[in-house]
């Protein structure tokens, strides 16, 4: 079962999420796919910028992001439920 769909950027710290869409022209997906991020691949977020970047794990590799590119790749949970509770079904 698919739970919420929201911007990575909104997901709170520890939560483990997959990616259900990448937002950007080619070129940006492209780019994120050369990082590992694409579509049904799992994550999970390290830490929540504000300040400074946003830092993902996928597979054994960690990732620094600024808050606009996490705002245009979209994630999912898997068991329906957020451990942050703020965020909202779409």
């Amino acid at each position: 079962m698919e739970g919420f769909i929201f911007p990575l950027s909104m997901a709170p710290q520890g939560e483990k999420l997959k990616i259900v869409s990448l937002g950007g022209g080619r070129g940006l997906r492209a780019r994120l796919s050369s990082m590992g991020l694409a579509v049904g691949s799992e994550i999970e977020v390290i830490r929540k910028g504000r300040p400074g970047p946003f830092i993902i794990r996928i597979k054994e590799t960690r990732i620094a992001i600024g808050m606009g590119l996490a705002a245009k790749i979209m994630v999912s949970t898997s068991n329906g439920s957020i451990s942050g509770g703020n965020i909202r079904p779409i």
